[in-house]
């Protein structure tokens, strides 16, 4: 079997550089080790797909990768957010814009990307070999000739790796293109959990779990210093945080803790001052003054929380509310200003929502997405070594490189 362009993994950067590539006329195969095709694409956005962020300023997407991001500034320009929304668009998949920017489809099911990339490939009659791993890569006179699969090979001119990192394990996605890049001379960057959950050593945590809070202020301290703080939404779990502010946080957190021990501190109600959060209890204690602590803070704290803020701050729940002393109240609001945590380390990789890590940024032509170690190589996806948010991001990066890649290729 040879072609004119083999992609090694069907993730979505995979899929639409297939496509691409198809598209512009090259005999193209996408070989994916898993039966199935997007399996990681279709846990994105909680099985909804956030399919991209809708920052149509490119200098302030650009931002949003940090120092490596000036890499993107040319396949952004060819190919960036702009383009894929008209790209799925016109490819019948029409998207919704939600806060944060976050763009999803309007059907708000991961399945209907995947099928949208599936129907772009046959459209260009990609060959798809399912379930065959790639076992090794065999290169003469500094190029890649074959891929070696079981029972089989796959010879091209040229290849396109987009292997992914090694986030989600389980989905396929354990950095099998690394040894292949060092054993062809490329420099990878090991990969470290990026966006990833936090565990809390605080046993009272995971009374909270599955309790979500919109617009509140998570603040790291490492000993008495004051680390980064942010606002935005969190997640409690059964081990401690997750939810887009913290998963942002969290490489951040993860260098810190090899520095000693590492807390947090919850701000619920961070355009308060102490002032203004005792007025709202106090607005409570004039209406609800007959009924009992717990039942009437519901109010301003959902309940489950509000347990926890009256254990810490050594109050009754059952305290009735006209008997709710001065200092009791001060307390709580202390408490609800300030939520201790300590932090026990990050989640693995297995839990990562994407992994940093990747091959060298500077051993890429980011015009072509070509190797410039390997002259018939391009790369797309994960397996680039970017620092990305959630909220899009990462996903943003398979499009625009993936479509670059299989033009560069074709």
């Amino acid at each position: 079997m040879h072609f004119d362009v083999a992609v090694i993994g069907g993730g979505p950067a995979g899929m639409i550089a297939a496509g691409r590539a198809a598209e512009l006329g090259a005999k193209v195969v996408l070989i994916e080790k898993n039966p199935t095709l997007g399996n990681k694409l279709l846990l994105t956005g909680g099985g909804r797909c956030n399919i991209l962020n809708a920052e149509l300023d490119t200098h302030a997407l650009i931002k949003k990768y940090g120092v490596k991001g000036k890499a993107l500034f040319s396949p952004f320009s060819r190919f960036g957010v702009p383009e894929t929304m008209e790209f799925f668009e016109t490819h019948g998949l029409p998207l919704k814009i939600e806060p944060e920017k976050r763009a999803f489809p309007v059907s708000d099911k991961a399945e209907s990307v995947l099928r949208t990339l599936i129907d772009y490939m046959k459209a260009g009659r990609v060959t798809m070999l399912l379930h065959k791993p790639v076992q090794s890569l065999t290169v003469e006179s500094g190029k890649i000739t074959k891929a070696i699969l079981k029972g089989s090979e796959v010879t091209a001119d040229r290849f396109i790796l987009a292997t992914g990192g090694k986030s989600h394990p389980e989905t396929g996605s354990t950095g099998d293109g690394f040894p292949w890049l060092r054993k062809l001379g490329h420099t990878v960057v090991e990969p470290d959990a990026a966006l990833v959950p936090i565990e809390i050593k605080d046993p009272w945590v995971s009374r909270l779990a599955g309790i979500s809070l919109q617009d509140v202020r998570l603040t790291v301290l490492v000993g008495k210093a004051k680390g980064e703080s942010r606002i935005g939404k969190i997640l409690f779990t059964h081990v401690g945080l997750s939810g887009p502010l913290v998963l942002n946080m969290s490489k951040r957190i993860g260098e810190m803790l090899k520095s000693g021990d590492v807390w947090l501190s919850l701000d619920l109600f961070p355009s308060l001052d102490p002032g203004a959060v005792d007025r709202k209890i106090l607005e409570v204690v004039e209406r609800e003054k007959n009924k009992m602590l717990k039942n009437a803070i519901g109010e301003i704290i959902q309940p489950r929380l509000a347990e926890v803020l009256f254990m810490l701050a050594g109050i009754k729940p059952e305290t009735p509310m006209h008997q709710l002393k001065r200092e009791e109240r001060e307390a709580f609001v202390r408490v609800a200003k300030n939520v201790p945590m300590q932090v026990a380390g990050l989640l693995g990789e297995e839990d990562a929502i994407v992994t940093s890590g990747g091959v060298l940024l500077d051993e890429i032509d980011f015009k072509t997405m070509r190797s410039k170690v390997c002259p018939n190589l391009f790369f797309a996806g994960d397996i680039l070594d970017f620092d990305r948010p959630s909220g899009g991001f990462s996903l943003q990066i398979c499009w625009t490189t993936g479509y670059v890649a299989g033009e560069g290729a074709q």
